[in-house]
C-alpha cells in the first residue's frame, strides 16, 4: 500500500517536471530585465513571460522552425539570440521587417521613406551621433529584423551589430508578472499584470 503511495507521487512529480518543461520549452518562458536598454518601456527588475510558441518552434538540435503561426511586425517587444554571442538573450522593439528602408536623422527614425511615430521612445542625450543619431537608409534584408531599445541613447541594438535572423527570435514578451527596484529593495506592486506594448 505504501509502495503504491510512493510510485502514485513519483509519477505525479515526473509528470509536472516534463509538463513544465514543455511549456517552458515551447510555449512561454520567464525572463528578467538586467539592464535600462528599455526604458521607459521596461525597467531593470522587471521580470516578464515571452510567448515562445507564435513565432515557431525550434526543431532540437538545428535552427529550423515550424509551426510558424506569424512573423514579427514593427512595434513587436522580442526576445532573441544576440548575433555575436548566441548564448546571451537580448530583448530589444522590432523597428523594420524585411523589405522595409529604415533611415535615422538627427534622431527622427523613417520606415520606408515615412517618418516612425514612437511615443514609447527615451531619449536622454541632446547632442547628435553618427551611427547612434544619422544612419542608412539600410534595406532589411530577407528573414531580417532590425531592432532598436526605447532607451535610444543609452541602447547597444542593430545600429551598432546589424540584423536579428528570425530563426534567432526566441519569443515576443507579452506580460510582466513581477518586478523588483534593487536600488530601493522593494518590489514595484503598481507594474505587476502590466501588458507589454
Amino acid at each position: 500500500m505504501k509502495r503504491n503511495a510512493i510510485w502514485e507521487y513519483t509519477k505525479a512529480i515526473v509528470t509536472a517536471f516534463i509538463v513544465a518543461f514543455v511549456i517552458r520549452s515551447t510555449i512561454v518562458q520567464a525572463y528578467k530585465i538586467p539592464s535600462g536598454s528599455m526604458i521607459p518601456t521596461l525597467l531593470v527588475g522587471d521580470h516578464l513571460l515571452a510567448n515562445k510558441f507564435i513565432f515557431g518552434e525550434r526543431l532540437p538540435f538545428t535552427d529550423e522552425k515550424i509551426f510558424v503561426f506569424e512573423k514579427p511586425e514593427r512595434g513587436d517587444i522580442i526576445i532573441f539570440r544576440y548575433p555575436r554571442d548566441p548564448s546571451k538573450d537580448f530583448i530589444k522593439r522590432v523597428i523594420a521587417t524585411e523589405g522595409d528602408v529604415v533611415e535615422e536623422r538627427n534622431k527622427q527614425l523613417f520606415v520606408n521613406g515615412k517618418p516612425l511615430v514612437e511615443p514609447y521612445v527615451q531619449y536622454t542625450d541632446n547632442s547628435f551621433l553618427i551611427q547612434r543619431d544619422n544612419f542608412g537608409p539600410y534595406l532589411v534584408p530577407h528573414n531580417k529584423v532590425f531592432v532598436m531599445g526605447d532607451n535610444r541613447d543609452r541602447s547597444f541594438d542593430s545600429r551598432y551589430w546589424g540584423y536579428v535572423d528570425l530563426k534567432d527570435i526566441e519569443g515576443k514578451a507579452f506580460i510582466i508578472y513581477w518586478s523588483w527596484n534593487g536600488l530601493k529593495d522593494i518590489p514595484r506592486f503598481q507594474r505587476i499584470g502590466h501588458l507589454i506594448s
